[in-house]
C-alpha cells in the first residue's frame, strides 16, 4: 500500500493543526511509515470561510457521506466535536470499514465501549489518544507503556481552563469573577463555561482514564464531580496557611477490586508535583503496583499539541493497516463494574465552619466527629465576620465517606454552627 487516503471532519484549531502536521512532516511520516499520508476530503459547515491553512478547494465538502461513504477512503479522522450524530457518523464510517482518529472525549466517554466493540467487529481500529490531555500521551501510556502494572490510582489535572483560573485566584488574588472574564477574553474559556467550571470536561477524561486503567467499563455517571465557583480567595488563603494549594483534581482509585472516581477542588501539599502545575498546563500521576509514582505534563490543549497526539494515533492507525492487524488491539474489560460504597470510600478532608463564639461551642462540635470516630491533624481557630462568631477551619485525618456525611448532618442540625462555609477533599500525602 504506497498511500493511505484520510477523510477530516472538522478543519477548526485541531483539524487547522493536523492538516499543518501533515503538510510539514510529510517527509518524515513517509520515511517512518513507508508509505504516504494524504487528505482526501474534509468535511466543514462553511465551505467559503477563509481558513489558516493551504488547502485545496476539491477536499472540501459538507456532506458527511462523502467521507464515510466514499471506499477510497480508508481513515477518518474526527476532530469536530459533538455527541449524537457524531455518534451516528462514526458508527456508519465503521460499518464500512474505515478505521476511526478522535479526538473527541465528550463522545467516547459516552459511546466510546459501543464504539470499540463496533470497531473490533468489523476489525477496524478507533484511536483516541488526544481527547485526554492534549498532547500528553497518557492514554497510549496506560494501554501500552503502563500495560504490565496493576494501576491502583490516577490524579489528574485534566482541565486546563479551570487550571489556569486556580492559578491567577491563588497567585494573583483574584476573584473567581475576575479570572473566569480573563479566561474567557483570552479564549480559554467558552461563553457557556459549564463544563469546565462544573467540572464534566475533567469527569469526561477522568471516565476514560479509569476505563483504561482499571480495565473496567466505567460510566460517566459513576464520577462524582463538583467544580469551582464556590471557590473564594479565603478558601485558598486558609489552605495556604495550613500548607496546601487548591487545584481542581480528577481522582480515580481501584481496591479490591472496586473503583471510585471522582472530580473536585481538592487540598494537595505545596510540594507535591500537582500542586506545582501552573496555568492551563495539565498533569496526570500514576500509581502502579510495580512502577511506583510517575507523572506526565505538557500542554493539555491547544491548536498542534492535540494535533501532534491525533496524528501519532493516525501513525499508528496505518502501521497497523500495512501489519494486517487492524481491530485486534481493543480488548473488553477484564473485571465486572463495581463501584464502591460510602463506607470504602476513604480520604482527607478540609472542613470550614461558621460557629458561635461561645464557651461549649467548641466541645459540641468535637463530640459529634468523636462520635463518629472522625479525628484531626490540625485544627485553626479565628474570629469570625461578625461579633460573637468564630470560624474553625479542621483537616481531618483519613475517614471514610460515609463517616464525614454522617459529621455533616449532625452539625447542620447543631445549634452552635450558623453555617457550613466550605469542604474541600485533601489528598497527596501518601
Amino acid at each position: 500500500m504506497e498511500k493511505i487516503h484520510v477523510g477530516l471532519c472538522g478543519l477548526g484549531t485541531v483539524g487547522t493543526g493536523v492538516v499543518k502536521i501533515l503538510q510539514d512532516h510529510k517527509e518524515h511520516i513517509k520515511h517512518k511509515l513507508g508509505c504516504e499520508i494524504e487528505i482526501t476530503k474534509v468535511l466543514v459547515n462553511n465551505m467559503e470561510k477563509k481558513r489558516d491553512v493551504v488547502i485545496k478547494r476539491d477536499w472540501l465538502t459538507s456532506d458527511p457521506a462523502e467521507l464515510v461513504d466514499d471506499e477510497a477512503i480508508d481513515v477518518i479522522i474526527e476532530v469536530m466535536g459533538g455527541i449524537e450524530d457524531t455518534n451516528k457518523l462514526l458508527e456508519r464510517a465503521l460499518e464500512n470499514k474505515k478505521h476511526i482518529v478522535t479526538a473527541n472525549k465528550d463522545l467516547m466517554a459516552v459511546h466510546g465501549q459501543k464504539l470499540l466493540r463496533l470497531a473490533k467487529k468489523n476489525n477496524c481500529d478507533i484511536l483516541y489518544d488526544a481527547s485526554v490531555a492534549g498532547g500528553i500521551p497518557i492514554l497510549r501510556s496506560l494501554s501500552d507503556g503502563l500495560a504490565s502494572d496493576h494501576i491502583q490510582k490516577i490524579m489528574g489535572i485534566v482541565n486546563g481552563t479551570t487550571n489556569y483560573m486556580m492559578t491567577k485566584m491563588a497567585d494573583e488574588g483574584l476573584a473567581y469573577e475576575e479570572v473566569l472574564k480573563e479566561a474567557q477574553d483570552l479564549g480559554f474559556a467558552e461563553a457557556d463555561p459549564t463544563a469546565d467550571v462544573d467540572g464534566l470536561d475533567a469527569a469526561r477524561k477522568m471516565t476514560l482514564l479509569a476505563n483504561l486503567a482499571f480495565k473496567m467499563e466505567l460510566h460517566l455517571e459513576d464520577v462524582d464531580v463538583s467544580g469551582i465557583r464556590n471557590i473564594t480567595q479565603e478558601d485558598i488563603s486558609f489552605a495556604d496557611s495550613l500548607g496546601y494549594t487548591i487545584k481542581l483534581i480528577g481522582i480515580a482509585s481501584m481496591n479490591h477490586g472496586k473503583a471510585e472516581v471522582t472530580v473536585e477542588p481538592t487540598l494537595l501539599p505545596k510540594d507535591h508535583p500537582l500542586a506545582l502545575v501552573k496555568n492551563e498546563f495539565n498533569a496526570v500521576y500514576v500509581y502502579g503496583e510495580a512502577v511506583g509514582e510517575t507523572m506526565f505534563y505538557g500542554p493539555g490543549a491547544g491548536s498542534l499539541p492535540t494535533a501532534t497526539a491525533v496524528v501519532s494515533d493516525l501513525m499508528e492507525v496505518v502501521k497497523n493497516i500495512r501489519l494486517g492487524i487492524s481491530g485486534s488491539a481493543h480488548i473488553d474489560p477484564q473485571f465486572d463494574r463495581q463501584l464502591k460504597e460510602d463506607k470504602e470510600k476513604y480520604s482527607r478532608h478540609f472542613i470550614r465552619l461558621d460557629v458561635d463564639d461561645q464557651a461549649g461551642a467548641f466541645q459540641e462540635i468535637t463530640n459529634i466527629f468523636s462520635e463518629h470516630e472522625v479525628s484531626f491533624a490540625k485544627i485553626l481557630q479565628l474570629p469570625g465576620d461578625q461579633e460573637k462568631t468564630a470560624e474553625i477551619v479542621m483537616v481531618t485525618h483519613k475517614i471514610s465517606r460515609e463517616q464525614l456525611l454522617m459529621s455533616m448532618a449532625k452539625l447542620e442540625g447543631l445549634g452552635v454552627v450558623k453555617r457550613l462555609i466550605s469542604h474541600y477533599r485533601v489528598d497527596g500525602e501518601e
